[in-house]
């Protein structure tokens, strides 16, 4: 047993305790959300947009996408999809229930080079529905509801075919700035004829050289050929009356 007056000596030598000057706590190894994230380091870097980019090109829901060739055919679409990558080339929408074409329903699509509209239902088209077509080449819109020739085709469109619409008249300057047309894919048909007073004059003013077919029309003569330069080829099938 220690003695009393040990105790109290070790007491007396001990010093009093001295007030805590630990740090702050402060988290490691965690995010703080709080701070600003400094440049170049490697959170940010995670969280730079480009990471959430798709692997794969997207293509518009039940379609098929290959090789810059969009197939959208068959599918009950009623307006063109949203989402077709822009850089396609061959654009086939033929056999859906498509009513018009809007404004903005080609935006972006610069390197289209053909177009396929046939077998829908199509009796309206936006004026400014084909401006972004700049380098479309074939244009296929037979077998749907036109009254009359789509306005402000591009400049670039080398063929066109509309049969089996209800147009009946083509209007002048209809083909205006269309130089580049070689071939106009049989403008009539049997259940709409066209007649002498259905062509203007100065309809196919604009265009150069051109195939022209005609078949099951009313027409009491042929059309001019040769006007400003104009050469036509013009192959006809039963149309007098």
């Amino acid at each position: 047993m220690i003695p009393f007056s040990v105790v109290v000596l070790l007491l007396c030598a001990t010093p009093p305790p001295t007030p805590s000057v630990a740090l702050p706590f402060e988290q490691e190894g965690f995010l703080d959300f709080g701070k600003r994230i400094d440049e170049g380091s490697a959170v940010e870097e995670y969280y730079k947009p480009e990471y959430y980019k798709p692997e794969q090109p997207t293509c518009p829901f039940g379609c098929q996408c290959n090789q810059k060739v969009v197939q959208c055919s068959d599918l009950g679409l009623h307006y063109v999809p949203y989402d077709v990558p822009p850089e396609t080339r061959l654009l086939d929408l033929q056999s859906n229930q498509i009513t018009e074409i809007r404004e903005d329903d080609f935006k972006g699509l610069s390197n289209l080079y053909a177009l396929v509209l046939v077998n829908n239902k199509i009796s309206r088209v936006h004026l400014r529905a084909f401006m972004p077509l700049r380098r479309m080449q074939k244009l296929y819109f037979s077998h749907n509801q036109l009254t009359a020739v789509p306005k402000n085709l591009p400049s670039s469109l080398v063929e066109l075919r509309i049969h089996d619409n209800h147009i009946k008249k083509v209007a002048a300057g209809d083909f205006s700035g269309l130089g580049s047309m070689n071939c106009i894919g049989e403008m009539t048909n049997g259940r709409n004829p066209i007649q002498n007073s259905g062509l203007e004059l100065g309809a196919f003013d604009g265009l150069k050289r051109t195939f022209l077919r005609i078949s099951e029309a009313k027409l009491t003569g042929i059309p001019k050929g040769r006007k400003h330069g104009i050469t036509f080829t013009i192959i006809i099938f039963g149309v007098f009356r």
